[in-house]
């Protein structure tokens, strides 16, 4: 009796200890038939499978974040120092640092990175970082942040994009779906001028014409030059985004300015009951092209006009604001604002939602801002909508 639980008590801290230890490489199938270790048998077979199950997740993750094609670091709070619990592949290449372990270890090698997290004391961000890899010439990375917290751990993700590549998905994008309004606008008028050319083509073959072939043939032609005036349109309007000047600049006074395109809009104003509330009545000279940007607050106050056409209490606030040398002025309308699906459309070349919109008022109003060395943004809420035009003064 003495051997016999002396021999049972030694396989229980022999599993038990396996167990502690993460060693699951034993085979202890031989015993799964004897009732006397029955649970314990169980037990470490359950566990085993577990962390079998972990370990292929941590393999396929591990995978996954090395065939991301951005700098990913992850640290574990340990005590009052973090350790790197993960560097990507990525990552080590890119800022040629091997896979160290210590936070100290990774801060002698890349600096600036790390002294900029330091910095802004381990909190979540999303910040332009400018990065210099090897004593070469720094580059100019995009840095998101966020901390999470498990029960007993603490982990801070580091996530590092170059903005080239940033910027180059974006004009990938905006390339893309230019090519898809410009297919649509050219198929919507080719496909009905090859369809009508090819029934024009089948009646002047036959031998005689009755006044029913001629009436086809008369619509046809008619729909043909429409839809060839449309085509020669489409055409000149991507030449006047493509084409825009450089802007001739001049002092000019900004709120004789806007009273000019506000004149220009009264007519229109009037016949929507629109009211146009202007809060600048002071003298501002600033240095810009007169007329282009004139052409931006006549399309802005259109897209305003539009936007009040199924409200009843119609008004547009201009008002300017001025901050560290930046003229901010700022048109906004009482409307039913911008839909959030197509929120990331609106400065896209020929895009509308207009039957007889052309589609590019906001895309020439953002180029000419730019081309001033400014930027044209929006906030658009439920019975709001602002655009903010912004230059350097």
């Amino acid at each position: 009796m003495y051997f016999f639980l002396k021999n049972a008590m030694q396989f229980y801290d022999r599993i038990i200890s396996l167990i502690l230890n993460n060693d699951f490489t034993s085979d202890f199938s031989k015993l799964s038939t004897n009732t006397n270790y029955t649970a314990i048998y169980q037990l470490y077979e359950k566990l085993k499978d577990k962390e079998n199950d972990t370990f292929s997740k941590d393999i396929v993750y591990s995978s996954i974040l090395n065939n991301i094609e951005s700098g990913i670091l992850i640290l574990e709070k340990s005590e009052s120092d973090w350790t790197v619990f993960l560097m990507n592949n990525y990552f080590s290449k890119h800022f040629l640092v091997p896979k160290v372990t210590k936070w100290h270890y990774l801060k002698t090698l890349l600096p600036s990175l790390c002294e900029f997290i330091e910095g802004q004391e381990f909190k979540e961000m999303k910040s332009p970082i400018q990065i210099q890899v090897d004593k070469k010439e720094t580059q100019t990375f995009v840095i998101q942040t966020s901390a999470t917290k498990t029960l007993n751990n603490e982990y801070y993700v580091i996530l590092l994009d170059s903005i080239q590549k940033v910027v180059d998905k974006k004009e990938k994008e905006a390339w893309i779906n230019l090519m898809k309004v410009i297919s649509h606008e050219l198929l919507n008028s080719l496909t009905p001028i090859r369809s009508l050319s090819q029934n024009l083509n089948e009646l002047i073959q036959q031998d005689s014409l009755s006044n029913e072939d001629l009436e086809d043939i008369k619509q046809s032609v008619i729909t043909m030059h429409n839809r060839s005036n449309h085509l020669q349109e489409f055409v000149e309007s991507y030449r006047i985004l493509a084409m825009l000047p450089t802007p001739k600049k001049e002092k000019s006074e900004l709120s004789k300015l806007i009273n000019d395109a506000l004149q220009i809009m009264l007519p229109l104003f009037k016949k929507e009951n629109i009211t146009v509330n202007n809060t600048l009545n002071h003298t501002l000279w600033i240095l810009i092209d007169k007329n282009q940007i004139e052409q931006v607050f006549i399309n802005l106050l259109t897209n305003c006009m539009y936007a009040l056409e199924n409200k009843e209490d119609k008004k547009i606030n201009i008002s300017v604001e001025m901050n560290e040398q930046r003229l901010y002025i700022i048109i906004a309308d009482n409307g039913s604002g911008i839909e959030p699906e197509i929120q990331d459309k609106i400065f896209l070349p020929f895009f509308t939602t207009r039957k007889k919109g052309a589609g590019i008022g906001l895309t020439l109003s953002k180029s000419i801002i730019e081309a001033h060395g400014g930027y044209l943004s929006f906030e658009s809420e439920e019975n709001k909508t602002q655009f903010k035009v912004c230059l350097l003064i």
